[in-house]
């Protein structure tokens, strides 16, 4: 099975309020996916003001030496890592073995994310949901 961001299958569930729909993507997948929002699993709503990891990566923040700030300066740190645990046991109960997601989010990010300043800097590095991904196996492609 194949999981996929859910704002990349056309759902109006990024900090926004808008979705990152990736036809081309789509076409090649067909109908064998599942699609996941961790940052909905974790219970932070849409719209939602963007948020960021300070201080490191998603495996940073998996370690507890790095947080997840929105825009306002509010902790979600406790609420990303319970959504990206929450999606990690759907895609182990449907069996996952690939994962589509979106690039830059503190979240779903994998390989790039933005570098905690709010300002569009990008760092090297892996979104908490990417993160528990990789470490369980499971392959991970960032888009």
């Amino acid at each position: 099975m194949i999981a996929i961001s859910s704002c990349l299958i056309g759902k109006k569930c990024r900090y926004n309020g808008t979705h990152s729909l990736n036809q081309a993507l789509l076409d090649t997948l067909g109908k064998e996916y599942i699609d996941l929002c961790p940052e909905l699993f974790g219970g932070l709503m849409t719209p939602r003001p963007p948020c960021e990891i300070v201080g490191g990566d998603g495996a940073d923040v998996l370690m507890k030496t790095a947080r997840i700030v929105d825009c306002n300066g509010d902790d979600v740190t406790e609420k990303i890592l319970l959504g990206a645990d929450k999606a990690l046991e759907v895609c182990k109960a449907r069996k996952v073995t690939k994962a589509y997601l979106k690039q830059g989010s503190p979240s779903c990010g994998f390989g790039w994310i933005y570098d905690g300043s709010f300002s569009s800097v990008q760092r090297s590095g892996n979104g908490v949901f990417a993160e528990l991904l990789a470490r369980n196996g499971i392959e991970v492609l960032g888009v």
